[in-house]
């Protein structure tokens, strides 16, 4: 079989020794302050706020800006736009409380990691932070295990170092910040748009190009509130894709760099434009057309990350090796094309 096998590799599990006593903090968000910036006060939002907010941190600030509960005249603003006098700010401070989330012994697969930041490869089935009904046993929790115990107050509390995520179900790289000054230097980056995300994508139907893109916007779903969808009123969104192989006729092995990173993104754009992933049965794959297939999962996997150092500004670019549910799955379709073709 041709796929790619150059991309699979061994993997390497760390661990470091369990701390049973630490706790962390948990977000919740006090009351909406109303400020209205004075004569002779302009700048920055957040540099403007951290003046007039007495007895508050820059981190709290930033935390506020990151989580998006900073807003002007009733819209949300970045930390990096001008306010200037008589504009009316509106702001939600993070407050903590203590919590019982604790460090989880769970293998982790690092790709690099220095000080500030270490890429890691999210294994499928893995839940990125803790939610409602997620457990113990989130990438969050096996971070606090293999971290320094002040990566606990690292960015945003509940969800330390996470600066972005990866679906239950899709496997490969990420970037976790270990320092403040490293979270808010990604945090940048990923609001510019300066980094560099590739994704494979076993999408289903028959590809009439060999590449293309896709640039409609996303939104909420307006009934279904779990699932993303095509909105005139959603945020812009595009996905570059180019077709590695056609494994058959009616599966094919996609590339995708995606230059937004809104929330099911991929699956979205092919879902709507009629070529859902395999195995994604919430944007449109049906199993009963490919009796005897059994997709592990939704077929996705984030490939290569590549950022700007945010202390050093050398340029990384890291990928993640090609999982094995993936290429065995990609080898079932494979077979199941040539016995097809042979009957």
């Amino acid at each position: 079989l041709r796929i790619y096998i150059h991309l699979i590799q061994n993997t390497f599990w760390e661990r470091t020794e369990f701390h049973p006593d630490s706790s962390y903090r948990m977000e919740s968000w006090g009351d909406t302050q109303r400020i209205e910036v004075p004569e002779q006060v302009s700048g920055r939002a957040d540099k403007v706020l951290a003046q007039l907010v007495s007895g508050v941190s820059r981190t709290r600030i930033q935390q506020s800006f990151d989580a998006g509960r900073v807003w002007r005249d009733g819209q949300k603003i970045a930390k990096r736009e001008r306010v200037g006098p008589r504009d009316l700010i509106e702001v939600q401070l993070i407050e903590s409380f203590e919590s019982t989330l604790e460090p989880v012994e769970l293998p982790l697969n690092i790709l690099f990691e220095d000080e500030h930041l270490l890429f890691v490869d999210k294994e499928p089935g893995m839940v990125v932070h803790p939610g409602v009904g997620t457990g113990s046993e989130t990438l969050v929790h096996a971070l606090l295990h293999y971290c320094e115990e002040s990566f606990g107050q690292v960015g945003s509390v509940g969800r330390p170092g996470i600066v972005h995520r990866l679906d239950k179900e899709t496997s490969g790289v990420m970037v976790v910040a270990k320092t403040q000054e490293a979270y808010l230097g990604l945090v940048q980056q990923f609001s510019e748009r300066s980094l560099r995300k590739s994704y494979l994508a076993l999408v289903t139907g028959k590809l009439k190009m060999p590449s293309g893109d896709y640039s409609l916007p996303i939104g909420r779903h307006p009934v279904h509130r779990h699932k993303m969808t095509i909105l005139p009123s959603g945020k812009d969104a595009v996905t570059e894709w180019e077709v590695l192989d056609r494994i058959t006729h009616e599966f094919s092995l996609v590339q995708c760099r995606i230059l937004t990173g809104r929330t099911h993104q991929i699956r979205v754009h092919f879902g709507d434009s009629g070529y859902p992933l395999a195995g994604d049965t919430t944007y449109g794959y049906k199993p009963a057309k490919f009796p005897g297939l059994h997709p592990p999962r939704v077929m996705l996997h984030a490939l290569s990350l590549g950022i700007r150092h945010p202390l050093t500004g050398d340029s990384l670019e890291v990928d993640a090796s090609f999982p094995e549910d993936f290429s065995n799955f990609i080898v079932e379709v494979a077979e199941a094309g040539r016995r097809q073709s042979e009957s």
